[in-house]
């Protein structure tokens, strides 16, 4: 399985949250439509799949993942 970078997978489901905040509050224009759906494509094509619940899922598993990488479950002692 292909694994896009922490901080792309961060980047862009942070920014897919704030447009949909964003729609759902009443502020969005058809230009915050637009993004998100650019936002929504490409979490899709980035963790590989063409629902918006699998990508989020995904991205959210792969930066799990990549946090428990880098930080030890029991410190060194």
């Amino acid at each position: 399985m292909v694994m896009a970078d922490p901080s792309l997978l961060r980047e862009l489901v942070e920014r897919y949250e704030s447009l949909r905040r964003s729609l759902a509050q009443g502020g969005g224009s058809a230009e915050t439509a637009r993004k998100l759906g650019d936002a929504t494509y490409t979490l899709c094509v980035v963790t590989g799949t063409r629902q918006l619940d699998a990508a989020l899922f995904v991205a959210r598993r792969q930066l799990a993942d990549s946090l428990a990488r880098r930080q030890p479950l029991h410190p060194s002692g």
